[in-house]
């Protein structure tokens, strides 16, 4: 996750350095640098108020950090003008806005947005895009029906498909899977990955089990108390004393016959 000797390597998708956020005295980010690669699944992960979401809110510019450097594609994140921001990275908050009375299709073109603007014309290239995004993401079966009527992971699938439809270079998902069921947080996590490798995304997504972090992400962050407690490939992260670091007990790890995959498990 650091960056990489070599300076003619592209730019990261997001570069953070001694990033700081304080908030009602408290220290929300202290010192923060590292850097997100393009084209990857990047999980962040660590207990309730380690500054996931902090961190998270920072890259979709929903906030500002106290002090640091945020470059996105070798640019100040400052810099880049809102409409091409929008044009190049999808955010789906952990609660999302109402959606009273609108239906699956209506909900995905929002996406399109940044390309069309408030007054501009939902042309053909728009429609195209709605309907690639219905497909890749298995909700045409109900593109006419209202969203408040789906389950909780058909909605969490429809909201993709939104993302989708923005066409961005990055998705950063933020707990996409707390209300969710373990089947429905596999069929998500499973959609995520695929499109991902698909469409050579860059995903950054917080997740609170480290096991399915583990399972569909290729690096991992892990924050505490504000600042990187460990960080890279899960086979690094997923070892005792990496866990037991992260989350303040002993932990133990087994890989699992026949998949390769490692969890993570209390002692």
């Amino acid at each position: 996750m650091r960056p990489p000797a070599d300076a003619s390597a592209a730019p990261a998708l997001f570069d953070l350095s001694e990033i700081r956020v304080a908030a009602g005295g408290r220290a929300l980010l202290d010192g923060i640098t590292c850097r997100f690669a393009p084209g990857r699944i990047s999980g962040l992960i660590g207990p309730n108020g380690s500054g996931k979401s902090t961190l998270m809110r920072l890259l979709a510019r929903q906030a500002r950090p106290g002090s640091g450097r945020i470059l996105f594609r070798g640019r100040d994140l400052a810099a880049v003008g809102q409409r091409d921001f929008a044009r190049q990275v999808a955010y789906l908050p952990q609660f999302t806005p109402p959606t009273d009375g609108m239906r699956v299709e209506e909900l995905v073109a929002l996406g399109r947005f940044p390309w069309h603007g408030l007054l501009g014309r939902f042309g053909a290239r728009d429609r195209a895009k709605v309907d690639e995004a219905i497909r890749r993401t298995g909700t045409g079966a109900f593109r006419g029906r209202a969203v408040a009527s789906l389950s909780g992971g058909e909605r969490q699938r429809v909201w993709l498909a939104m993302l989708l439809a923005q066409d961005a270079a990055c998705l950063l998902l933020d707990e996409p899977t707390s209300a969710l069921d373990i089947a429905h947080q596999i069929d998500v996590l499973s959609l995520v990955r695929a499109l991902g490798r698909e469409s050579d995304l860059g995903v950054i997504v917080i997740l609170h089990d480290i096991n399915m972090a583990a399972r569909f992400c290729d690096d991992i962050v892990a924050l505490g108390a504000g600042r990187i407690v460990a960080e890279g490939t899960p086979d690094a992260v997923m070892r005792e004393d990496v866990l037991a670091r992260i989350y303040g007990l002993r932990m133990g790890v087994h890989r699992l016959p026949g998949t390769g995959d490692v969890v993570g498990y209390p002692l």
